[in-house]
C-alpha cells in the first residue's frame, strides 16, 4: 500500500520512526535468537501478562509493545508504522509523536486487560470457586507437569490469564487514527483493493472489522482486537486534546 500525499520537505525516515523501527528490530531478532538456543524465552519476560498470572510484571505495559510473534505480525506493524508514522511525525516533531507512540500503546494495553476483566469474571461465575481458585493458583504447576484440568473451562481460563498479549499493533492503529483524522482525504492504496480509498473510509473500515471481530471471539482467534481498539480510542481523545488546546502545532 502507499499514500499519495506528502508533506513538503518530508523527512522519508524521522528520528523517532527511526529508533522505534530499529528497537523492534532488535527485540525480534533477540527472541528468536534466545529462543532457538533455549537460553530465554523474551516473550515471558516482556510480553504483557493478566495482572493474576505470576508472570506479570509492571513494566510489561511499556516492554510489550516492541514484542512480535513471527516475521509477518512485526513487518507489517513496521511497515504501516513508516507509511503513516513518518508522515505524523515529519508535523508534530518527534517529541510529540513518541509521546502519543506510547499513550497509544498502553490505552492498548489497557483497554484489553478491562476486557480480559469481565471475560475472566464470566468464566468464573461457570466454574466451582475451588476449580477456579487452583487455576489461579496452582494452574503454572500443573501445565509444566504436563497436564491439564478435566474442564475445559478451565484450560481456557489458564490461557486467558497466563497468555500474553505482545505487539505494536495498538500504537499503530493509534497512528493509523491520527492519520485518518489529520489527512482524511489522501488516498492510499491498499494491496487487496484495486483501487484507491481515501484515509478516512480506511479508518473507520478497519475500526470496524476490530469491533466485529473482537466481539465475535472466534475460537483459534488469538489476535488482540481490543488493544487495537484501545490505541485507537486514546488516539482519537489525545489528537481531540491536542488540537483543542495547541491547534497551531497540529493541523
Amino acid at each position: 500500500m502507499y499514500q499519495k500525499y506528502r508533506p513538503p520537505s518530508a523527512n522519508v525516515l524521522p528520528p523517532a520512526v527511526k529508533n522505534l523501527l530499529i528497537i523492534n528490530g532488535l527485540f525480534f531478532l533477540a527472541t528468536i535468537v534466545l529462543n532457538d538456543r533455549k537460553i530465554l524465552d523474551l516473550t515471558k519476560i516482556f510480553g504483557l501478562f493478566y495482572p493474576a498470572s505470576e508472570y506479570f510484571k509492571p513494566y510489561q505495559f511499556f516492554t510489550y509493545m516492541f514484542m512480535h510473534g513471527d516475521f509477518y505480525h512485526i513487518f507489517f506493524n513496521m511497515v504501516s508504522l513508516w507509511m503513516f508514522g513518518s508522515t505524523i511525525e515529519n508535523y508534530w516533531g518527534w517529541k510529540r509523536f513518541s509521546i502519543f507512540y506510547v499513550v497509544t500503546a498502553l490505552g492498548g494495553a489497557i483497554i484489553y486487560l478491562i476486557v480480559k476483566y469481565f471475560e475472566i469474571n464470566q468464566l468464573k461465575q461457570q466454574l466451582p470457586i475451588d476449580l477456579y481458585n487452583s487455576v489461579i493458583n496452582e494452574g503454572v504447576q500443573i501445565f509444566k507437569g504436563g497436564q491439564m484440568y478435566s474442564n475445559s473451562k478451565a484450560n481456557d481460563l489458564y490461557y486467558m490469564i497466563n497468555a500474553p498479549v505482545i505487539g505494536a499493533s495498538g500504537a499503530v492503529y493509534g497512528v493509523l487514527l491520527a492519520f485518518g483524522m489529520m489527512f482524511p482525504n489522501t488516498e492510499i492504496m491498499m494491496l487487496f483493493l484495486p483501487i484507491p480509498i481515501k484515509a478516512k473510509y480506511l479508518v473507520l473500515i478497519m475500526g470496524a472489522m476490530e469491533l466485529l471481530l473482537g466481539i465475535n471471539n472466534r475460537a483459534g482467534d488469538n489476535v488482540a482486537h481490543f488493544a487495537h481498539l484501545g490505541g485507537m480510542l486514546f488516539g482519537f481523545i489525545l489528537v481531540k486534546y491536542w488540537n483543542k488546546n495547541n491547534r497551531k502545532t497540529l493541523y
